[in-house]
């Protein structure tokens, strides 16, 4: 039985927030060929996750809300944001699932946030996610504004 705690939660958000990316996955499955990757994410609001789709195989992707606030952004071919959700308890919005083949990002609004992922598998490292090339890379000054940006626009 796999048992998702407090204590699990408190854990991860405390590795996500001293790491360099200020995000830690916690992977429930075992095995990168599995066909069904289902991990914990804990993400901290300087994190950038670079809006990505999932191609070949295409794969659904669901997050589940279980700690703080998170944002959950599609957008069309152009990188205009289509849609957004506010994953919050509190405002009883629990969860999202992404189509295949849409672009997306995931966007920490509060320390501590921490979501159930679950996406087809399996998992290879070289085509997991093709990258939007209308939005900056992972670790540029670039990024972050371009972060800043989208939480202005959406919160």
């Amino acid at each position: 039985m796999i048992k998702v705690r407090k204590d699990l939660l408190e854990s991860l958000s405390k590795e996500a927030a001293a790491s360099a990316r200020k995000r830690k996955n916690h992977n429930f499955h075992t095995e990168e060929s599995d066909p069904l990757q289902h991990m914990l994410n804990a993400v901290e609001p300087a994190s950038y996750i670079r809006p990505h789709k999932h191609l070949n195989p295409d794969k659904r992707e669901a997050f589940i809300i279980l700690k703080g606030r998170m944002v959950v952004v599609e957008f069309d071919d152009k990188g205009a944001i289509s849609d957004h959700i506010i994953l919050d308890a509190s405002l009883e919005n629990y969860a999202a699932e992404i189509i295949p083949a849409s672009w997306h990002t995931v966007i920490s609004l509060q320390s501590g946030s921490v979501y159930y992922e679950i996406k087809d598998g399996p998992y290879d490292s070289k085509t997991d996610k093709i990258f939007a090339e209308w939005s900056p890379e992972e670790g540029t000054a670039e990024a972050d504004q371009y972060l800043k940006t989208l939480r202005e626009k959406i919160v």
